[in-house]
């Protein structure tokens, strides 16, 4: 598995990772009908550092690295992960959280921050902790899902 600063030549990639996530409206609060160019605008949002994850040479996870806050937050890391669907049990997203908290500690971040991981999102929940990701909060009744209702957000931390 090869992770690399991604170019504007893998807007189609991510765009193939990023549509199925964002139109699940399982994980990310954004609008399930966003379009091609609005998920792109929002991956590569100012300040975001972009990566992808190619593996056997097809890209199949991106995410994106950037401050959490600005001023008196900005020693703080904050990442989103979008791995496709087709990649998902191959390990990509532990491979990415652990490029990333290397990336933050090579930019002189002291902590990386979730700001809102969605609880039925068990998997991710579980990975994060695995990673050494406490929450820190909850949200209660946060996140609009598309099937359970109103669930909550989590937002985990860990020092790096």
């Amino acid at each position: 598995m090869l992770i690399r600063r991604s170019e504007a030549r893998d807007d189609d990639a991510l765009w193939h990772i990023l549509e199925p996530t964002f139109r699940a409206g399982e994980t990310y609060p954004l609008p399930r009908d966003i379009s091609r160019e609005a998920a792109i605008v929002y991956w590569r949002s100012p300040g975001h550092t972009v990566f992808v994850a190619e593996d056997a040479g097809t890209i199949a996870g991106t995410y994106y690295l950037r401050a959490n806050n600005r001023g008196g937050g900005a020693h703080v890391a904050n990442c989103g992960y979008a791995v496709a669907p087709e990649a998902y049990g191959r390990g990509l997203a532990q491979a990415m959280c652990s490029h990333s908290l290397d990336q933050a500690r090579a930019r002189g971040f002291i902590a990386m921050q979730y700001n809102f991981v969605i609880a039925s999102n068990e998997r991710a929940v579980r990975l994060w902790q695995r990673m050494g990701f406490a929450i820190a909060g909850r949200l209660p009744g946060a996140f609009q899902h598309p099937r359970l209702g109103l669930v909550d957000a989590y937002v985990m931390l860990r020092n790096l």
